[in-house]
């Protein structure tokens, strides 16, 4: 006999939601939210942390990030902070927590409430998710990053955990490795985008469309081989 009772699933669901609002409504009272709208803001905040400015990044990157806080604030205010290097690992591990925190919230808590939400936009993905889930995560990853929405939209289709885990890491490894690498050079200490980033953010736009284009052609090549006889 399952010890687990759909009023006990209710239950728990509650509990997270409770945690969910009372942990915004704290992040909002102590000005956390204030904070992290602001990337100067938010580097001088880190920065007098010291150490602990690593544990602060990481947390309140995973927390705020899937409830409405955008996840490029701290990622251009890593690399204004630290050593690319350590920018790009903090920042891949903020970012894939909040896309944990994001998928698991929309599958495990409220799945029915944000399956109404979904855009249309998205939608039009569940047919390429059934047929090759792991390729249209890492793509979709690749070229729309970590918007909240679509955190939701992978945690209520039939994805699997680990197919959204790793098919996430490695569409998010070659923008956030170019912009924890070229960071200092594309925006200044306010966040503000210097001059000479849209060359580069062209060309990233371009690369990914380019290997979307390339994964398209490959999938039609693959299956035009196994339907001929």
């Amino acid at each position: 006999m399952s010890l687990v009772t759909p009023r006990s699933r209710r239950h728990a669901k509650l509990v997270a939601v409770v945690l969910v609002l009372v942990t915004l409504a704290s992040a909002y009272h102590f000005g956390v939210f204030a904070q992290v709208a602001d990337p100067k803001l938010l580097v001088q905040t880190l920065v007098a942390m010291g150490p602990w400015g690593y544990l602060a990044f990481v947390v309140a990157y995973t927390v705020l990030q899937p409830f409405g806080v955008p996840g490029t604030v701290f990622v251009v205010a890593a690399p204004l902070i630290w050593p690319w290097q350590t920018a790009f690992v903090l920042s891949m591990i903020g970012t894939m927590s909040a896309s944990i925190v994001g998928f698991s919230f929309a599958r495990f808590v409220a799945k029915d409430w944000v399956s109404a939400r979904i855009p249309a936009r998205l939608r039009k993905y569940d047919d390429a998710l059934e047929r090759n889930a792991f390729q249209t995560v890492v793509l979709l990853r690749l070229v729309l990053w970590m918007p909240q929405m679509l955190h939701y939209f992978f945690g209520v289709s039939k994805v699997g955990f680990w197919t959204h885990f790793w098919g996430s890491l490695l569409g998010y490894i070659p923008p956030l490795l170019l912009v924890s690498y070229l960071g200092a050079e594309m925006f200044d200490a306010s966040g503000r985008m210097q001059p000479g980033a849209w060359p580069v953010l062209a060309g990233l736009l371009i690369a990914s469309l380019l290997i979307a284009v390339l994964a398209r052609v490959y999938e039609r090549c693959l299956r035009a081989r196994w339907s001929s006889p």
